[in-house]
């Protein structure tokens, strides 16, 4: 994102919450070998090579060479203009960015209409799930993924993480919105947009003494591996919770939740052979690109402790153990401790105990008297939350980026 993170990546529904980055043996922040086949993908085929080694050929060249040109504000004040999937490019592009956006914004053969339906229907009804989840527990993930961690923060947006997690925000605002990818939606607009400030910092980064000292050998930020990594921590992550928390799905919806994200995967340049035709390919992937990388850093911890200190703008900081135990809550202690959040002695059993509760009744599935008082106090805190990154998403505009983090 300036997206690179996505980090709170979405908060769909209601909410929103994007986009950015990515054995056994392995040691913790180590890639496992790719053995992911592409015969599971949505293209059903493919060449079979190493996501890590993929960047984005379409994309990169133009920006590469806008930004070289110095049209980089020039593009910017067209693409203010575009905000609506079914409006015409603006006047004022580069020659060669508007004809890169106009194929980039077409959707795949294979988009279906009633899944993304099911998709909106589902997000409407369980934003309070999906929300918390992109940003506790997506949200957070993402400090504790070091090459998405530090593309963050020694990019253009790491010095102005609020400004940053708005950018992030509009992501799942529109993909969460019923019209996401209908004529009158924003989310072809945003998905685009997002693509180009990729390939923007693919050729600013590189240029960071900060990054390149801490980029562990790579040359060249957000490969399709990185991308996938960043999908699963949003779209898997999110319908495994949601499993572990006995939501009830039904096939429509499951379909139609993981058929948003391929798309959107998609319109973000991942070549479909990357892309998981179903959630058993998605959790095999995730398994193999996810897992393995999540570590600690400096600067992971550091992000972590700003985006929780801008959470702490609702009410003076009240709630910051409860947001940091639903975090860990929802994440799991190891990563808890890999990102720094502090230990909640008092809400951490609390909520272990009150939140399942709490959703079994939201789905009728035990009376009110069986929920204790204390679920009501976290489900007003999350309410709060997901609203204020609603809030951040509306009006942000997305922009191509010309610089790096100032030193």
């Amino acid at each position: 994102m300036d997206e690179l993170s996505r980090r709170k990546m979405l908060f769909t529904g209601g909410a929103l919450g994007a986009l950015g980055v990515l054995g056994a043996a392995s040691p913790a922040g180590a890639r496992s070998l790719w053995t992911w086949a592409p015969s599971g993908s949505v293209a059903g085929k493919g060449a079979g090579l190493d996501p890590e080694w993929v960047w984005d050929e379409q994309a990169d060249p133009v920006l590469a060479a806008v930004i070289e040109r110095g049209d980089v504000a020039k593009a910017n004040e067209a693409l203010r203009k575009w905000t609506r999937n079914d409006q015409p490019l603006p006047a004022g592009l580069p020659a060669d960015l508007r004809d890169f956006m106009e194929e980039a914004r077409r959707l795949p053969s294979w988009a279906d209409t009633r899944k993304l339906d099911a998709a909106a229907r589902f997000t409407k009804k369980r934003g309070i799930y999906t929300g918390a989840l992109y940003g506790l527990g997506s949200g957070l993930m993402s400090t504790a993924i070091p090459r998405e961690a530090r593309a963050v923060y020694y990019s253009k947006g790491g010095a102005d993480m609020k400004d940053r997690i708005a950018k992030t925000a509009r992501l799942g605002y529109d993909v969460g919105d019923l019209d996401a990818y209908l004529p009158q939606g924003g989310m072809i607009v945003t998905a685009v947009k997002t693509r180009l400030v990729h390939a923007a910092v693919r050729h600013l980064l590189p240029q960071s003494p900060g990054w390149s000292r801490t980029s562990g050998g790579q040359t060249i930020p957000i490969s399709q591996a990185d991308i996938m990594v960043t999908w699963h921590s949003l779209s898997t992550f999110v319908m495994r919770k949601l499993k572990d928390w006995r939501v009830p799905i039904n096939s429509a919806e499951s379909d139609g939740f993981l058929h948003v994200w391929q798309v959107t995967a998609h319109m973000l340049g991942v070549p479909d052979e990357y892309i998981p035709a179903s959630w058993a390919e998605a959790e095999a992937q995730s398994r193999q690109v996810l897992d393995p990388v999540l570590a600690s850093t400096p600067e992971g911890i550091e992000l972590t402790d700003i985006l929780l200190d801008i959470v702490a703008e609702l009410d003076a900081g009240l709630t910051r153990p409860l947001i940091n135990a639903f975090s860990r809550y929802t994440l799991g202690d190891r990563t808890g401790d890999l990102i720094g959040l502090d230990r909640e002695p008092f809400w951490q059993p609390l909520i272990s105990a009150a939140w399942p509760l709490l959703v079994a009744f939201r789905e009728g599935l035990i009376p009110l008297p069986l929920v204790p008082e204390a679920a009501w106090t976290v489900e007003e805190a999350l309410r709060k939350f997901v609203l204020l990154f609603l809030s951040e998403g509306e009006g942000i505009r997305l922009e191509i980026p010309d610089a790096n983090r100032p030193s």
